[in-house]
This record gives C-alpha cells, structure tokens and sequence, in this order.
C-alpha cells in the first residue's frame, strides 16, 4: 500500500510492517475484484496518519471504520459534515463532552478539528465491507497498528491514550507507562455501563498538563 500523502515522520515509523501494508493492499485488491465494496475511499484509509508523528499528544482507539456508506472517512469516531442522523456512538460522544465540559454537542460528525491539535483517531482495523461491521479484522491490519501504537508510547513526548471498551483496553499493555483514560465504549449498548460520567475530556487535559503539555481544545465548530 502506497505511504504517499501521509506525514514523513508516519511513514518512517511504518517502514517495518511494509509488508503487512502490502498483503492488506492485497486483500482489498482481492475485495474489489470480487465486488465488495469496501470502505472508507482509498484515498482516507492513512487518513489518521497525516499529522506530524511527533504532534501527537492524544491517542483515541476505536475499532474499525462506519460500515455504512457515506460515514466513514478514516478517522476513528469521525464523519462526513453531511451525515445525518449522527452514529450514535457519536451522539454519545458528544452528550459526555457537554455533560463533562459543558461544550454544546456539534450538529455535524466532523471531529478533524481534534486531529489537527495533536488528537490521534485510530482504528485498529482501517477498513470495512459496506454494511458488515468487523468483516476486515484479522486481515493484517491489527498488526500494523499495533506497531504505530507502540511507536507513539516508546517518543519522550507527552502522550495520553484514551481506551473506550474493551477491544480498546486490550492495547494497554502496549503503553508501557503513557497515563490511559479507560471507560466503557461509548455506543448505545455500553454507555451507561460506564462511559457516561467517564469525564474522558477533562481528564485527558489534566493528565497532559501534568507532562507539562497543552490541553486539548475539544470545542468543535457548529
């Protein structure tokens, strides 16, 4: 798979599991050749490795893209503006940030906003078959970023990982001492089993502060 458009400093830190990129590349080739369509475009599967490597300061984990056309866009938890109703997921997302800082929830699912402060959304798996949640799991791609996780918790920079659910919480191990805020996953079948109340927002700025690094501004535009 093709590194180009993605930051220098991702591609230098990607360059070992090139052949775990490749054999994903040929996965999809193999989907679209059997007329699976699959998402999100080529052209956003990297999209969560544009940002400076050494910018990061917030890595958020999900699990894999919207399996719904039209919703994903390569960034865990993240939409197209146009998207209406919100995921759910999402909605919940944004009740906990306005119960924990009080920011009015966004009336669209474009959170890029944070990955351009430092703010990585990573799904363990980068892609899906439309309509088939989970269906590219344990292609290849669990490997690859895994390694990209590991790169991030072995820098000497500030870094906070938020862990939401427990295939979230099965990266743990892999953070050595990164300070982790860890909640129940925010979809509608877990969040009152512990995500609301998480505080997730505040408690990231705190524990970057603490490094002596600057909060995160979760304030989104409407």
């Amino acid at each position: 798979m093709e590194l180009g458009g993605i930051d220098p400093g991702w591609s230098r830190v990607l360059e070992p599991v090139a052949a775990q990129l490749d054999t994903v590349a040929g996965f999809l080739a193999q989907e679209t050749e059997q007329g699976n369509e699959w998402l999100p475009a080529e052209s956003a599967v990297l999209r969560a490795f544009r940002e400076p490597f050494e910018s990061v300061r917030v890595l958020v984990v999900g699990q894999d893209p919207y399996p719904t056309p039209g919703h994903a866009v390569g960034l865990a938890f993240s939409t197209d503006r146009a998207v209406r109703p919100l995921p759910r997921s999402l909605s919940n997302i944004y009740r906990e940030l306005n119960d924990d800082l009080g920011i009015p929830p966004a009336a669209h699912g474009d959170v890029s906003a944070w990955q351009h402060q430092g703010v990585l959304l990573l799904n363990r798996v980068l892609t899906v078959r439309a309509g088939e949640a989970g269906s590219h799991r344990r292609h290849g791609w669990e490997e690859i970023t895994a390694h990209a996780i590991r790169a991030l918790a072995e820098r000497p920079q500030p870094l906070v990982a938020v862990l939401w659910g427990k295939d979230a919480a099965s990266v743990a191990p892999m953070l050595g001492d990164v300070p982790i805020v860890m909640s129940a996953h925010p979809s509608p079948l877990s969040a009152r089993r512990g995500f609301f109340g998480s505080r997730p927002f505040s408690r990231v700025n705190t524990a970057l502060e603490a490094q002596g690094a600057a909060h995160i501004d979760w304030r989104l535009d409407p």
